[in-house]
């Protein structure tokens, strides 16, 4: 009985999909289906995924673009935190989203909110409310692994120059609820933008600089 993990880098943008599923149950979810619906609806098929959530790490469209596309073919329940299931109809977050060439998310079928947990087979889903680069971005810790979305990359951090992000707010989701996590929580970013493909929470505290230097070195 283990949970499996695939990484899947779909879309135009370099995001990192994820298929996870407990390899006994055959019980399964995506997070973030940003593009390649048709492969990963293979994956799902190839590997008999009973495909049961849908979920977002933030509302932002590269990461929803194929929410619409994947539940039609699964049936499966799309998943967001409240905030940003709202905010993904404001007119600042639509308007960012047609920049990127994508209409927003329809509404989810499932809301959520801080330390909420979903079953998925013998475990568990937990969400981790890190507002900062959204309001409502959530980090998904399933059996030791953490699905960071944009609030953490492997050395680096989402941005927070756009509607509804906050740096401050996002130093402050780092250190109250990421960083307390134990250092071997293996880290799986929402983008292909380091040096590796994931960490540990262990690394970043060590080698990320918006950590040592932004909230470390204020300790």
């Amino acid at each position: 009985m283990s949970v499996e993990i695939i990484q899947v880098p779909v879309g135009e943008m370099e995001v990192f999909c994820y298929i996870v599923f407990d390899t006994e149950t055959k019980e399964g979810v995506i997070i973030d289906p940003a593009g390649d619906a048709n492969k990963l609806v293979k994956i799902l098929r190839d590997n008999d995924i009973r495909l049961k959530y849908i979920i977002n790490t933030h509302a932002h469209a590269d990461h929803t673009v194929e929410n619409e596309t994947i539940k039609k073919a699964t049936g499966a329940k799309t998943v967001m935190h409240r905030l940003d299931d709202e905010f993904s109809r404001e007119p600042a977050s639509i308007e960012w989203n047609k920049k990127l060439g994508f209409e927003p998310p329809p509404p989810a079928d499932v809301l959520i909110e801080d330390g909420q947990e979903l079953p998925l087979g013998n475990y568990s889903i937990c969400f981790i409310h890190t507002p900062g680069h959204t309001p409502g971005a959530c980090c998904i810790l399933i059996d030791g692994n953490l699905f960071t979305g944009d609030t953490l990359f492997v050395g680096a951090v989402g941005r927070t120059d756009l509607p509804g992000a906050s740096f401050e707010t996002l130093l402050q989701s780092l250190k109250n609820k990421i960083i307390t996590l134990p250092p071997e929580t293996i880290v799986w970013p929402g983008h292909d933008y380091g040096d590796a493909p994931k960490s540990t929470i262990g690394k970043e505290m060590e080698t990320n600089p918006y950590i040592t230097d932004f909230i470390l070195e204020d300790e």
